[in-house]
């Protein structure tokens, strides 16, 4: 399940989130093995960052869960564990299993877990995925935060998933929103609407890193119709806002430095000459309308989570 190694931090809108789509287990789209060593701090900060609209996330998701109580969660593509020490802070009485396909995150995850107190109830589950879903145990809530798009046939491992469900139990989808914006639309140079293009780019792209899954079936983004699909009923679905105003923090600048980094590696082929030109710009450290001199740099975005209960 490498190629969902750094699922908290990816979303097929443009911003990555700190992880370039990846698919071959693990590899970028070049077939490049992944540095999920150098990625790892990365990922950490971006999610740190998302991690208020997660903290509101998991509390409503404690109005829903079952009423016995949440003894088992499982983070189905955890990368370094960010949410995951969130949802053990969430549900005091759980333990909390990080699994993913990268030894090297699952390590950052126990790490994380260890420097919030939280050593003795966070735990690490390395697996592949979709192949090892039915050895990742019982669960009462399960959260799969922009991971399951990276499996081939979403269709079949929602079933699967909701085999391990206890009753009452809850499944957790992170899966679309808004795509996330750093820049107003007129930069000062070039053609207003850089952002909204580089969406399309991307869209694009994530389309072809499905197209290439294992066992890849075509189906529309209609959750609520594949969690009821997979025998579950529908409990809610909501949208958490990270709002990050300017002037932002050095952390903010740095991740989206590597954002347009990865806008310029991974899908520069896609842009026109005009649009390549405007990246190359914003990533120049010697032009003051760069980002790393921009005083009107933000991080806006918005993630919509979907739930369904097993009866």
């Amino acid at each position: 399940m490498s190629q969902h190694s750094a699922s908290h931090h990816d979303h097929p809108h443009g911003e990555g989130h700190g992880h370039r789509h990846t698919h071959s287990h693990g590899h970028d789209h070049d077939s490049t093995p992944l540095d999920w060593n150098s990625i790892g701090p990365l990922l950490e900060q971006q999610a740190e960052i998302a991690s208020p609209a997660y903290a509101d996330a998991a509390a409503w998701l404690d109005t829903l869960a079952p009423a016995q109580g949440v003894r088992r969660v499982l983070d189905v593509g955890s990368g370094p564990g960010v949410v995951t020490s969130v949802l053990a802070e969430a549900f005091p009485a759980a333990e909390a299993v990080a699994v993913d396909g990268s030894p090297e995150l699952l390590a950052r995850a126990r790490e994380r877990a260890e420097s919030r107190g939280l050593a003795a109830r966070v735990s690490t589950l390395h697996a592949e995925l979709p192949e090892a879903i039915d050895t990742l145990g019982r669960a009462d809530l399960i959260w799969a935060g922009n991971s399951l798009h990276h499996i081939g046939d979403q269709r079949a491992a929602l079933v699967e998933f909701a085999g391990l469900l206890n009753p009452g139990g809850l499944m957790v989808l992170v899966e679309g929103g808004l795509p996330t914006r750093h820049l107003p639309s007129h930069l000062g140079f070039g053609r207003p609407g850089l952002e909204a293009r580089l969406d399309a780019a991307h869209a694009d792209r994530f389309a072809e890193m499905r197209a290439g899954l294992p066992g890849f079936k075509d189906e529309p983004d209609d959750w609520r119709t594949l969690l009821a699909g997979a025998g579950l009923t529908p409990a809610g679905t909501r949208t958490f806002l990270t709002d990050v105003p300017a002037p932002v923090s050095p952390v903010v600048r740095k991740l989206a430095l590597a954002h347009y980094e990865r806008v310029r590696e991974g899908f520069g082929d896609l842009l026109e000459a005009d649009d390549l030109a405007m990246v190359d710009r914003l990533l120049d450290p010697s032009d003051e309308l760069s980002l790393h001199h921009r005083t009107d740099l933000f991080h806006l975005t918005a993630r919509t989570v979907h739930t369904a209960r097993k009866g």
